[in-house]
């Protein structure tokens, strides 16, 4: 089954036009959700957000987050400071 000409070209354009969104952004859009003041469905419409790069970065956040308390990182001190 091959792809008709048209198909390829939409397939093109949506590659090409699909959003981007910065580290930045995503955590901010993920504690916005986590502070519950509307429905995930919701904030996902606002922020033109799709729910399952929601939940992907929300997931993604916990277990970073559960990782950097467990202390599974290990941070070098720059000679002279402290933490």
């Amino acid at each position: 089954m091959s792809m008709s000409n048209t198909e390829k070209t939409v397939k093109d354009v949506r590659r090409k036009t699909r959003r981007k969104f910065s580290t930045e952004e995503k955590i901010r859009i993920v504690l916005d959700g986590l502070h519950g003041e509307c429905s995930v469905a919701e904030l996902c419409r606002k922020e033109g957000v799709n729910p399952n790069l929601y939940y992907r970065c929300n997931k993604d956040l916990l277990e970073a987050g559960k990782k950097r308390l467990s202390g599974d990182t290990v941070y070098r001190l720059k000679s002279g400071s402290e933490r």
